[in-house]
């Protein structure tokens, strides 16, 4: 189908950049695969830095190790002048940013506008509803200059790699904020914190969330040391801890294995109080300065010093409005992989790799791609979007067979089942060679 459909990608605007959107880790390494094949490109970046998403959680060292950090394009594209990492090492994400993003985005630079916040994306002279010639026509994409002006940029083809940092969930279960979140934002954190910070120090803290940010946050409040908090409360919508603590020893990636085990020994050492079943309703104020949480069920747990906020992401769709989108109503991701990803039914990591096929949308050169592709959808691992966008610049340059060719073999988690019953006692769990349960 998209093979027929290759007329409108490049001609008449086959003169035209490709715009990525986003100089984060996906968007230059897209921006690479498409200069390693000789296409006009230009990224778009709000901020006046690359990877300005990555260096707020930089103190964070990566489960991933370095042969899983870099593409093959982008080692072409720094030459010689550029030394790879030792392989086997995990870096932070403040050493990936100054080892790899930053030289990426210096040799990038010419192609790179800085300080360009998105605020829509169109084809030119249409709207959403406008049928008659659209698919001939370039896209323009609307963005402020610093003085607050509108600039208009032509495009054949748009890459979104936006992903989806800015876009913190809220406390709530519904998807809301909770009475009182708002007013009391500043005791609300959604970033991890870092184990150095003296401020964390002797204060008592809840985390709410059940993923890789949650147990980071976990692992660098109970670290032994001098910034160590008094008091820990892990706090789960869900009925048990289990499957939020991994894999175990099934977990193809040890660095994430590990995670989930330090949290398991600080669990079982008291330095974490779980909570379960608890979905915050509201927060309100207590004594002394403090905070609490109350559960919908009535439930509540005071004295708090600040809360760190660790229920994942939703992408910004706000200036994809006037375009045409083919996106899972539930995950907010493209229906293509939707059913891949979607945690309610898969945890183990072992997704198939999604190529340009399943991430172009109906408006045609219109590409969703990183973790923004996975929508509200967890576990997204690099190597991903580097086969993203390795195939979307493939397809872009013409060459069909190497845009479909996908090789990728994502570790799995060792977690079984997707998330299960959500009151469960207990999660979903895998079986080791010789068939006993891991929890």
């Amino acid at each position: 189908m998209h093979q027929s459909r290759r007329r409108s990608v490049q001609s008449p605007t086959a003169d035209l950049p490709v715009i990525v959107l986003g100089a984060g880790p996906i968007g230059l390494t897209c921006a690479a695969e498409l200069r390693g094949r000789d296409q006009a490109v230009l990224v778009l970046e709000k901020s006046d830095r690359v990877a300005e998403s990555v260096r707020q959680w930089g103190h964070v060292r990566m489960f991933s190790p370095w042969s899983e950090l870099v593409s093959a394009a982008v080692a072409r594209q720094l030459g010689s002048d550029w030394t790879m990492p030792k392989e086997s090492v995990y870096p932070t994400g403040r050493q990936w940013v100054s080892d790899y993003l930053e030289p990426l985005g210096q040799a990038l630079s010419p192609w790179i506008r800085f300080d360009r916040r998105v605020v829509g994306v169109a084809r030119l002279d249409r709207d959403l509803v406008v049928e008659s010639g659209r698919s001939e026509q370039p896209y323009v994409v609307h963005t402020y200059r610093p003085d607050g002006t509108i600039e208009r940029v032509l495009a054949r083809a748009v890459v979104d790699a936006t992903g989806t940092w800015q876009r913190p969930n809220p406390l709530g279960s519904e998807g809301y904020p909770v009475t009182g979140e708002n007013y009391h934002a500043d005791q609300i954190v959604h970033t991890m914190p870092d184990p150095t910070d003296a401020t964390w120090s002797g204060q008592k803290v809840a985390v709410l969330g059940s993923g890789a940010s949650a147990l980071t946050s976990l692992v660098a409040l109970t670290r032994q040391g001098p910034n160590a908090s008094a008091s820990v409360l892990w706090v789960l919508r869900r009925g048990s801890a289990d499957q939020a603590l991994g894999g175990g020893e099934n977990d193809e990636l040890p660095a994430r294995a590990a995670l989930g085990d330090k949290v398991r020994r600080a669990v079982a050492d008291g330095r974490i109080t779980v909570v379960t079943r608890f979905r915050a309703a509201e927060v309100r104020s207590g004594s002394a300065g403090t905070v609490g949480l109350v559960s919908s069920n009535g439930e509540v747990v005071e004295g708090l010093d600040r809360i760190v906020c660790a229920t994942g992401f939703r992408p910004d769709l706000s200036f994809l409005s006037e375009v045409r989108l083919d996106l899972d109503h539930q995950l907010e991701a493209p229906a293509g992989i939707a059913g891949d990803i979607d945690p309610n039914w898969h945890s183990c990591g072992s997704v198939p790799a999604h190529g340009y096929q399943a991430l172009e949308q109906p408006d045609m050169g219109l590409f969703i791609a990183g973790i923004k592709s996975y929508g509200r959808a967890p576990s997204f691992l690099a190597m991903i979007g580097f086969e993203q966008v390795r195939s979307i610049a493939a397809y872009l340059a013409g060459d069909l067979q190497a845009a479909r060719s996908l090789q990728l073999d994502v570790p799995e988690t060792g977690v079984c089942g997707g998330s299960g019953d959500f009151d469960a006692q207990s999660g979903p769990c895998c079986s080791t060679s010789d068939g006993k349960a891991i929890a």
